[in-house]
């Protein structure tokens, strides 16, 4: 009857356990703005995969390859399966623990430690048994480490979509570089065929006696110039192909990877980016939320610390087989047990406990102010992606004007100068400022889809959609 009590024990402090010692948590609820300023954006839910708004198939393409073989999502998904099994270790404390032990012991006692009327024995000693100790958890500190253990684990995983998140964005980064220098190559090429027959007509018009050798050189010596602009355009291809090739977990110069060396459309830019509410996105980046569930964690931490102000009680059993021979081991006289509750209170610790509380403390509001900075920092990274991407498509419209301009100055430099009507110099130098502009607008349309990728990261999204493709 007494065992059955104390075997009752855990439902009833269980049941009588309404709650847990410490501070429950409650989520943090930061300020956002109204609305983002932005004339070229909308209030719509931005979309998840973003990255198929460049209407590229190529792009696509390669963040499939990238969410499929990315070789630091491979290690973020194994620290996600290690959390998730210290997660599960957390939940079985809240249980019994049993050990099962096994022993033969073969002894015999020294006779000149017996007593002179005592004899010399030797016995063979066979055991069996088992030990369990459950702790109570009235005061709800072990509770409180289910807690802490769920959101770390919890944070490992809003790590691995911060990862994603940054793949995603990298990979599409990448490409619009290495489609940008293909363009730029491709524009200086176009320039370096008109130079060379500029120079042509230069040294034609002076071996006829038309010109002077000067128009030659300056001729040559712009060609020259343009022409070495081409190895550095190439060796930032190659650069960019090869930090796709490890993005997508490929091997340098692979097969899959000579699709970037052909001859494709550029990626468009929407014409309004759909950037959701401001308050929507504490809810979507992952960053955030990871500084959330941290500060989860520690307030649960101040709860498993200030659990050891109180007395634990547990319950103990033993129980098993012994005898000194085998072949009555499993009769009823080799039964034996034991079973009683215990009680540990570090009372004569008291000062070191409260100490840790304060620690615990203290460190939960530095996280509480890590959180607010997250905040900070994720609604400052969206203004200035907005201001970045904003400006970069002003510059973009006066650049393709500039082109337009150069590209008719040309024509009429030419025109003036095959009819003996203008100089050299003024063909020169309308080649030289349409290659410039030319060049600069390839790059600002570069830009302009690099500063939407880094818009589309600070918003934090597409790791919704990737999750599910992982799945």
């Amino acid at each position: 009857m007494k065992l059955k009590l104390i075997l009752l024990l855990p439902l009833v402090t269980g049941w009588l356990a309404g709650c847990a010692v410490g501070p429950d948590y409650h989520s943090p609820k930061p300020k956002a703005p109204a609305a983002w300023n932005s004339s070229q954006t909308n209030n719509a839910p931005p979309v998840n995969d973003w990255w198929k708004t460049f209407n590229d198939p190529l792009l696509n393409s390669l963040i499939s390859r990238a969410v499929t073989n990315n070789l630091d999502l491979r290690i973020a998904e194994g620290r996600l399966r290690e959390a998730r099994a210290l997660r599960a270790g957390a939940y079985w404390n809240l249980g019994p623990t049993i050990t099962g032990t096994g022993s033969y012991r073969d002894q015999q006692t020294a006779r000149n430690a017996q007593l002179a009327a005592l004899p010399q024995y030797h016995t063979d000693l066979y055991d069996g048994h088992f030990d369990a100790s459950w702790e109570i958890d009235i005061f709800g500190g072990l509770r409180r480490e289910v807690q802490e253990a769920n959101a770390l684990f919890q944070t490992v995983a809003e790590d691995r979509r911060a990862v994603l998140v940054s793949v995603l964005a990298e990979v599409a980064r990448n490409y619009i570089e290495v489609r940008g220098y293909k363009r730029r190559y491709r524009i200086a090429t176009e320039n370096i065929t008109a130079q060379t027959e500029a120079v042509k007509i230069a040294r034609a018009r002076f071996n006829a006696g038309l010109t002077s050798e000067l128009d030659v050189k300056q001729a040559e010596a712009l060609l020259a110039t343009t022409r070495a602009q081409l190895p550095a355009l190439e060796t930032a291809f190659r650069h960019g192909e090869n930090q796709i090739g490890i993005l997508t977990g490929r091997e340098p110069g692979s097969a899959p990877l000579t699709e970037l060396a052909c001859e494709m459309s550029d990626p468009t830019v929407p014409p309004v980016v759909p950037l959701g509410m401001p308050s929507e996105l504490l809810r979507r980046r992952p960053d955030v939320r990871r500084a959330e569930r941290q500060l989860a964690a520690d307030t649960a931490i101040i709860g498993v610390a200030t659990a050891e102000l109180f007395p634990k009680f547990s319950l103990l059993a033993t129980g098993g087989l012994q005898s000194l021979s085998a072949g009555n081991f499993f009769g009823s006289g080799s039964k034996y047990w034991a079973a009683g509750p215990m009680l540990t209170w570090r009372i004569f610790d008291i000062g070191h406990v409260r100490s840790q509380i304060k620690a615990a403390n203290a460190h939960a509001e530095q996280t509480l102010a890590a959180y607010e900075k997250t905040v900070l920092v994720a609604f400052a990274e969206v203004d200035d992606s907005l201001i970045a991407y904003n400006s970069e498509k002003d510059r973009q419209l006066a650049l393709a004007e500039a082109v337009a301009a150069n590209r008719r100055a040309l024509e009429l430099a030419n025109e003036l100068y095959t009819k003996g009507l203008g100089n050299f110099l003024n063909v020169l130098d309308a080649e030289r400022s349409l290659y410039q502009t030319e060049d600069q607008l390839a790059d600002s349309e570069r830009a302009v889809l690099s500063n939407l990728v880094a818009l589309y990261k600070a918003l934090g999204g597409g790791w919704e959609t990737a999750n599910d493709k992982k799945k």
